[in-house]
């Protein structure tokens, strides 16, 4: 079997490495400014499918079609963004004789349409957060609109109905904002996903994100895993993950994966794929939506369940079927935490930071992974989404992971470009974030008490405070479950370490 890997950066070297580990040969597709990129040192073959722009290259169904014919490829795997999520792609694969290792072009095409999705939750028995049943009418006028919002209640989000990543996104407060929320949501919406339509969703006032990622094979079994906590988000985009979530408890967890797979069952969901909920602070949970995909922060439910998520995919598009332990899929091993790197200045805003990477060193050692796309070498584009790698820690539980991702961060090593490095290092000394106290509205807050400080001061002094806390966490708390824990409420190593640095000034 011959794989091409439509989709370039870390998630294709991440292809790569599964599809080496079983065996079968792969195929690399480039853009000319990624002539020299990773993943093309790295497959079997690579084939050149056209200019920067991403509608010239990585976009381009055809062009995709044709580098598979070359290749003389047996199956499609489209990794995450780009065309992963594109029904029409699914469909062209199967037309053109190919395997495509992902859902049915059908589901992703329900699971896709947010408002569909919802339908198909509510169907399914799952909660549902409260809001428009279907898209606001593409002519809708103030009154019309505002009978919509009324109905739904404020505060609300404006949400684009294809897409996600936070794009065609808007949160209204009151009446007064909501035409030009609509109207701005909308033109981000089209501009993005080629589709204007959007619909209104009740807005929670501090929820957690918690994803369950689940497996789906053609022989009807459902398994899904342990929760992913993705509340550390920056304008709606994740760039923290972890596995387990501290805000979760063991029935609560069988309580949200039983859901998860009574959705993915009602609509005969297949391979890999990700259902979204937000988590109120009464422990409600609701549905959000469905990524008909692998997820970018995939590594984290590898590491805490030891299953490769990736190798499933290919196992399960082959007809294969599956035979994990439920039971054990929902047991967590250990605690999983992945930082997001982006070529990025924090200390401009994380405006982008394209150019020569003159240097790296990734970060190693026991429990530490680097899902990395880019070499020493290598230009940065400016065409494509600026992330370069993924930095994953693993640790028995959740005190040893911050501390062993804080020493692996301040490993890590990029030159010529700036990063988000130090904006983790500083993320990692915050003591809602030690403390688990956090949710998706957190990190924007603090952010905006910072008025543009800088990120670039923390030093290695500041990352051996940080082990110190770790080991006084683990010896005054013993080994009991982290969940557990949290909920006596009573100050964690972490804070007392913080109050006593606050007091030395």
């Amino acid at each position: 079997m011959r794989v091409l890997i439509a989709n370039r950066g870390e998630i294709a070297v991440r292809i790569i490495r599964a599809c080496r580990e079983m065996g079968l040969s792969t195929v690399a597709v480039y853009s000319d400014c990624d002539r020299d990129a990773r993943h093309v040192r790295d497959a079997d073959i690579a084939v050149r499918i056209g200019a920067n722009d991403a509608r010239s290259s990585y976009l381009d169904i055809d062009g995709i079609l044709r580098a598979a014919r070359a290749s003389n490829a047996d199956a499609v795997h489209p990794g995450y963004g780009f065309l992963a999520e594109n029904a029409a792609f699914a469909t062209a694969c199967d037309a053109a004789g190919l395997t495509f290792i992902g859902p049915s072009a059908d589901a992703i095409a329900l699971m896709g349409s947010k408002t569909a999705a919802r339908t198909a939750a509510k169907t399914a028995g799952v909660p549902v957060v409260p809001g428009t049943e279907a898209p606001l009418p593409a002519g809708a006028d103030a009154g019309e609109v505002a009978r919509a919002a009324e109905a739904v209640g404020f505060p609300l989000m404006v949400k684009a109905v294809a897409g996600g990543g936070g794009k065609g996104m808007r949160v209204v407060e009151s009446a007064s904002g909501l035409l030009t929320a609509v109207q701005t949501a909308r033109s981000e919406a089209g501009s993005a996903f080629g589709d204007t339509a959007v619909y209104l969703e009740r807005r929670l006032t501090r929820p957690r994100h918690i994803e369950i990622q689940l497996l789906g094979d053609h022989h009807g079994t459902i398994v899904p895993f342990v929760e992913r906590e993705c509340s550390i988000q920056r304008r709606h985009q994740k760039v923290v993950e972890e596995s387990p979530s501290l805000a979760v408890t063991q029935p609560l967890r069988e309580r949200m994966a039983a859901a998860a797979a009574a959705v993915a069952k009602s609509v005969g969901y297949t391979n890999a794929g990700t259902i979204e909920f937000l988590l109120d602070e009464d422990g409600s949970f609701y549905f959000l939506e469905m990524n008909t995909r692998l997820q970018v922060e995939h590594p984290v439910t590898e590491m805490v369940s030891d299953v490769d998520l990736v190798q499933w995919q290919i196992r399960i598009a082959r007809g294969e079927q599956l035979d994990l332990d439920p039971v054990r899929a929902l047991t967590p091993n250990g605690h999983a935490i992945e930082c997001r790197i982006y070529a990025e200045d924090p200390d401009q805003g994380f405006m982008p930071s394209p150019g020569l990477i003159r240097g790296l060193r990734a970060a190693t050692g026991p429990g530490v992974r680097d899902d990395g796309g880019v070499v020493a070498g290598y230009t940065v584009p400016v065409f494509y989404d600026s992330m370069i790698a993924k930095l994953i820690a693993w640790a028995p539980n959740r005190s040893e992971a911050v501390a062993r991702m804080a020493r692996a961060l301040a490993e890590y090593q990029v030159l010529g470009i700036r990063t988000t490095l130090p904006f983790f290092l500083w993320l990692l000394r915050q003591p809602e974030y030690l403390d688990g106290r956090y949710d998706t509205t957190y990190l924007d807050r603090v952010l905006a008490e910072r008025r543009g400080e800088s990120f670039s001061s923390f030093s290695t002094g500041e990352m051996e405070t940080i082990a110190i806390a770790a080991a006084l966490d683990t010896v005054l708390r013993g080994a009991a479950d982290d969940a557990d824990r949290r909920s006596a409420r009573s100050p964690s190593a972490w804070t007392q370490l913080a109050r006593v640095e606050a007091l030395r000034g």
